[in-house]
């Protein structure tokens, strides 16, 4: 008889794929289902099970994983979702969205008997399938530990912050830290090179001193224009940028930093380069002060 633990991925854009080819690696069966459709042949690459509808999923599931795009689109799956009998299962929402949303979906989710913890992810695609992303979890202990399997092959930086929400909560104090770097950086380069120094200069300076954060010196092809690799698209830092203004809106804080560091991923993503990988943004910046200098 086949004990396998059964994983549900709803969501097979870049990150869920990464997610459900990871976890098929290991010792479970995965099922995976998204609105576009999976296809036979991209199921086989990923190695897992596609199935043609939510309630095929969730009856073939004991855990099912959420990687969607935005607030709107998690509430929608979990409104379809939980009209299904989920009894036993467990929910884990791995979205970057709105700490509320998790929280005021409980109601509908304790109704279909089952149980939810958020777990966003920290990283890339790419950190996902080489099982060395961060994971930052709220929920009950008890959720926490049956998701953990799980987890440990998705991330080798795990971290049960506290109750449901406030792993969603943790991601966004991480990526605005994230968001603001990299306008800092554009800025301080952009200051470099009209004093004469050279962008290649200053990363070999900056990637071997306290200013480099953990994925600067992977970042350096990209904004030296010498790679066009895509980890994480412009686009995608925009909108999770703009998730991470409306959540500071609404807690009252002014988020000047922020604020000028979406501008220059919205600005970027509006001159065509929304497909380009976000560090992209500084890039342009240093090629449009080496032309106007």
């Amino acid at each position: 008889m086949d004990q396998k633990l059964k994983i549900g991925v709803i969501g097979l854009g870049k990150m869920g794929k990464a997610i459900a080819g990871r976890i098929s690696e290991s010792e479970f069966a995965v099922f995976g289902w998204t609105r576009s459709g999976l296809s036979d042949e991209d199921a086989a690459k990923l190695n897992i099970s596609s199935v043609h509808s939510l309630d095929e999923l969730a009856a073939a599931s004991d855990i099912i994983i959420l990687s969607l795009l935005d607030d709107e689109a998690v509430i929608s799956v979990l409104q379809a979702l939980c009209v299904h009998d989920l009894s036993g299962k467990l929910i884990v929402d791995t979205s970057t969205v709105s700490p509320s949303i998790l929280l005021g979906q409980m109601d509908r989710i304790r109704a279909a008997n089952c149980s939810a913890i958020d777990a966003p992810i920290s990283g890339w695609p790419v950190m996902v399938a080489n099982g060395t992303a961060g994971l930052y979890i709220g929920g009950q202990s008890e959720d926490v530990s049956r998701f953990m399997p799980v987890a440990k092959v998705i991330s080798n930086r795990i971290h049960h912050v506290g109750d449901l929400s406030q792993g969603a909560a943790t991601k966004i104090v991480n990526n605005m830290m994230l968001a603001g770097y990299w306008q800092c950086l554009k800025e301080a380069l952009q200051v470099g090179q009209s004093a004469g120094l050279s962008p290649e200069t200053l990363l070999e300076i900056l990637t071997n001193s306290p200013a480099a954060n953990g994925t600067l010196a992977a970042k350096v092809p990209v904004i030296l224009g010498e790679s066009q690799a895509v980890s994480f698209t412009t686009s995608g830092i925009a909108k999770d940028t703009q998730l991470f203004k409306r959540v500071a809106e609404e807690a009252s804080i002014d988020t000047p930093v922020l604020d000028s560091a979406l501008a220059s991923f919205q600005n970027h993503c509006d001159a065509g380069f929304g497909e380009a990988d976000f560090v992209s943004m500084v890039h342009a910046a240093l090629t449009v002060e080496k032309v106007t200098s």
